[in-house]
């Protein structure tokens, strides 16, 4: 086993990563990359960071100023409030959804309560909501989709979390990235519709298909389109504004503004990458706080009962 990490001077500090499945290795290897002495909170040995069983001999054991929360959506809440209980009074970056609930959190002593909706920092992204600064926004076409067996190579999609709803799983859920994201473009929701379930031949009890349609503050129609189904993945962004169309595609890394492409350059780590970077140099204009978070979690909520109900639910 690795030993217990020690700060050197050229480093960038203590990070405790809670959670060691695929996106909790990834936070770990990412943070150890960015300069961060990096201990690891898993019941699982690994070969690569030290590792305890618990929250609490993490905080005992290293005083660390930084913590992800890369566990299963149900078990955020309860990390949170361990480490709420254990004193820790540094950072705290939860994975999305921050919660399963829209349940308030109590920020208690930490300096920030951060949510990893990472996408925001995708260039393409980044490119359009720039682009979007000053424009009239008229509609908002948003589509995700992935087939969930492909999502994780090598592992049975029917035991990870975002098969069973009890877990935090299913669409609304497990893509709130683009929940968030939407949002962070077009303002805070106004109304909502919705319908979607479980409605695939898919071995889960979550949902794995759901569409809405929305107003936000800045956009008086907005849809959204998510699904497990997809056999060729897809991220698209369409805007129609008063003088312009924009079509992002995250996938393929490029924005087309009537008919004119820009090519972004991205890895599967790039919107990571920038996102610790942000946090750890103390420049959270771009992060995602504890309240944009929730907002998404009660758009969440919102678009479930409209689904149940057949009607539209105001914020």
């Amino acid at each position: 086993m690795p030993t217990s990490p020690i700060s050197s001077p050229d480093r960038r500090g203590r990070a405790i990563v809670v959670g060691y499945g695929s996106i909790g290795q990834r936070h770990a290897r990412l943070l150890d990359a960015a300069g961060c002495d990096t201990m690891v909170v898993s019941a699982r040995e690994n070969g690569d960071f030290f590792t305890v069983r618990t929250v609490e001999d993490a905080i005992d054991r290293d005083p660390s100023t930084y913590v992800v929360v890369a566990n299963e959506t149900a078990r955020h809440r309860e990390t949170v409030d361990r480490l709420i209980a254990g004193g820790f009074a540094g950072t705290v970056l939860v994975e999305k959804p921050i919660f399963d609930t829209a349940r308030p959190a109590a920020v208690n002593e930490f300096r920030r309560l951060l949510v990893a909706y990472n996408l925001r920092f995708h260039p393409v992204l980044m490119r359009l909501r720039e682009l979007l600064a000053g424009e009239e926004a008229v509609s908002a076409s948003v589509y995700i989709g992935q087939y969930l067996p492909d999502w994780r190579p090598g592992t049975d999609y029917r035991l990870s979390y975002s098969a069973h709803r009890a877990a935090g799983g299913g669409v609304l859920r497990d893509l709130s990235h683009d929940l968030d994201y939407t949002l962070w473009l077009f303002g805070r929701w106004k109304r909502v519709a919705a319908i979607g379930g479980q409605l695939s031949t898919l071995e889960v009890d979550s949902d794995d298909v759901f569409a809405l349609l929305m107003r936000t503050e800045r956009c008086p129609v907005v849809t959204l389109q998510l699904s497990y189904l997809d056999r060729m993945p897809r991220r698209q962004v369409v805007v129609n504004t008063q003088r312009h169309t924009f079509a992002a595609d995250l996938i393929a890394g490029t924005i087309v503004v009537d008919g004119v492409i820009e090519k972004f350059a991205i890895d599967r780590d790039t919107t990571y990458r920038a996102m610790h970077d942000a946090i750890l140099d103390g420049d959270m204009g771009t992060v995602c706080d504890v309240d944009a978070a929730l907002e998404v979690l009660i758009l969440v909520e919102g678009a479930e009962r409209a689904a149940t109900d057949g009607n539209w639910i105001d914020r």
